[in-house]
């Protein structure tokens, strides 16, 4: 059974900074594309970042470049978002995102076959 642990979200200031973990396991995770998906309330759920744990291949929505950076420990089987510089408009719940046939690149993120559970981030001014 495929799993996405998400967690590390949580309340900070703006300017401020968090790193969100994924934790995943029930799949071969060298395989698959591993992506950060984001949804505030009344707006459409937004990619935000994607890694390819084969090739390392990322994206960024260019609403977070510069500020936002993937990385994945295939050892540990988990991917982290590091998140600086956060803005308000950062606020969403945060969805990790696994895909046996997720393509990733600097302009493509298709990753969405499964899921886990979101984890809230919240960006005071």
């Amino acid at each position: 059974e495929v799993q996405l642990q998400a967690s590390g979200g949580g309340l900070v200031q703006a300017g401020g900074s968090l790193i969100l973990s994924c934790a995943a396991s029930g799949f071969t995770f060298d395989d698959y594309a591993i992506g950060w998906f984001r949804q505030a309330p009344g707006k459409e759920r937004e990619g935000v970042s994607c890694i390819s744990s084969s090739d390392g291949s990322t994206y960024y929505a260019d609403s977070v470049k510069g500020r936002f950076t993937i990385s994945s420990d295939n050892a540990k089987n988990t991917v982290y978002l590091q998140m600086n510089s956060l803005k308000p408009e950062d606020t969403a719940v945060y969805y990790c995102t696994a895909d046996p046939r997720g393509v990733v690149s600097g302009t493509l993120c298709a990753v969405y076959w499964y899921w886990g559970q979101g984890t809230l981030v919240t960006v005071s001014s």
